[in-house]
C-alpha cells in the first residue's frame, strides 16, 4: 500500500573495485541471484529477473545510487517537476542501466544519488531456507538528517514512522516501518537490510555468516523502532547487511510518528547494551570519493 508518488524501495548500487568478491559473497552468502551482467558490473536480486542489490566496477568502495520504484509513470512525472521545482542536480551516469528501465536520477542533501523508474515490483517469496524473500530498506548516517528528511518528505512523499530525540528519522514509503532510516552521523551509508520469512531463517543465517568466515557484529536484537528482529554482518565492500524479520507494518496513513527520547532503548528492546563500535561500520557516497561515475 503506497499514498504517494513511490511505491517501495527498489535497489542499493556499490561501487567495488572487485565486484566478483562481492558478487560471490551475496550468491553463497546472502543467496541472491545475479540477474545480469555487463562492463563489469552485475546486478542481484530474490528473483530471477528483479533489481534489488547492484556492485558496480569502481576503484574504491562507495555507494553509488538509491533506486526507488515510482508508483508509475504519472508519479514519476510528478517526482521530475518536484526534484526540478527544489532545485536538485539532475544526473546521468554510465551505469544506469541497473533497473531495466529508463531511470530518472538526481543528486539530494549531501551528495546522495536517488534514481527513480517505474516497472513491475517482483518478489520472489518463499525462496527457500535462509534466504531473503525481498529487499527492505537502508540506512544512512547523514550529516544533517533534518535536512534529508524533510527533503524525501516533500519531494518523495516519504512520512515518518519513528523520530529518535530531535536528530533521527525513520521513513516509510508505504505500510511497512521504514524504507530510510537516517541516523545523524559523518555523512556515510550504514546498511542495507534484507527480509526474511521468520526467526528460523534468521538464526539459519546467522550460522552461514560465521561458516563464510564473517562474524555477527550485532544481535539478534529486538528494536523498538520498527519491532524487527534483526542481526548484522559486514560484507566484502564494508557496507553493513542487515537481516531482519517481523518488521511491523503501519496501515493507517495517518498515524502519528512515535517519539523517542535519544536515551530510549529504541534500538533494542531486549538490553541496553550494544557494540561501541556498531556505527563506525559503513562506506562513503561515490562522490566522497575518487570513485569513477
Amino acid at each position: 500500500m503506497s499514498w504517494g508518488v513511490i511505491s517501495e524501495m527498489g535497489y542499493v548500487a556499490i561501487e567495488t573495485p572487485d565486484v566478483d568478491a562481492a558478487v560471490r559473497e551475496s550468491e553463497q552468502l546472502l543467496g541472491l541471484t545475479t540477474t545480469r551482467t555487463a562492463g563489469g558490473n552485475a546486478v542481484l536480486a530474490t528473483s530471477a529477473t528483479g533489481n534489488e542489490l547492484a556492485y558496480v566496477d569502481g576503484t574504491a568502495n562507495a555507494v553509488g545510487a538509491i533506486g526507488l520504484r515510482a508508483r508509475s509513470a504519472d508519479a514519476l512525472a510528478e517526482i521530475r517537476r518536484r526534484v526540478k521545482d527544489a532545485g536538485a542536480k539532475v544526473v546521468n551516469f554510465a551505469h544506469d542501466g541497473i533497473s531495466g528501465h529508463e531511470t530518472f536520477s538526481f543528486i539530494g542533501p549531501e551528495g546522495w544519488r536517488f534514481d527513480i523508474y517505474c516497472d513491475a515490483q517482483q518478489h520472489a517469496l518463499g525462496r527457500g531456507a535462509a534466504s531473503p524473500e525481498r529487499f527492505g530498506h537502508v540506512n544512512f548516517h547523514p550529516r544533517n538528517p533534518k535536512r534529508m528528511a524533510g527533503f524525501l518528505m516533500d519531494v518523495l512523499d516519504f512520512r515518518v514512522s519513528d523520530q529518535i530525540g530531535d536528530d533521527a528519522f525513520f521513513l516509510r514509503c508505504n505500510s511497512e516501518h521504514h524504507g530510510v532510516a537516517l541516523i545523524p552521523g559523518v555523512g556515510k551509508f550504514h546498511h542495507h537490510a534484507w527480509q526474511f520469512k521468520s526467526t528460523d531463517d534468521i538464526v539459519n543465517m546467522c550460522d552461514r555468516v560465521r561458516g563464510f568466515g564473517h562474524e555477527i557484529i550485532w544481535g539478534p536484537v529486538r528494536h523498538g523502532a520498527g519491532q524487527n528482529i534483526a542481526a548484522y554482518y559486514v560484507e566484502s565492500t564494508g557496507a553493513v547487511v542487515e537481516l531482519y524479520t517481523n518488521m511491523e507494518h503501519i496501515y493507517d496513513d495517518d498515524r502519528p510518528a512515535v517519539h523517542w527520547q535519544a536515551s530510549d532503548n529504541w534500538y533494542n528492546l531486549w538490553s541496553d547494551r550494544r557494540p561501541g563500535d556498531f556505527r563506525d561500520f559503513g562506506i562513503p557516497n561515490a562522490r566522497d570519493t575518487d570513485a569513477p561515475r
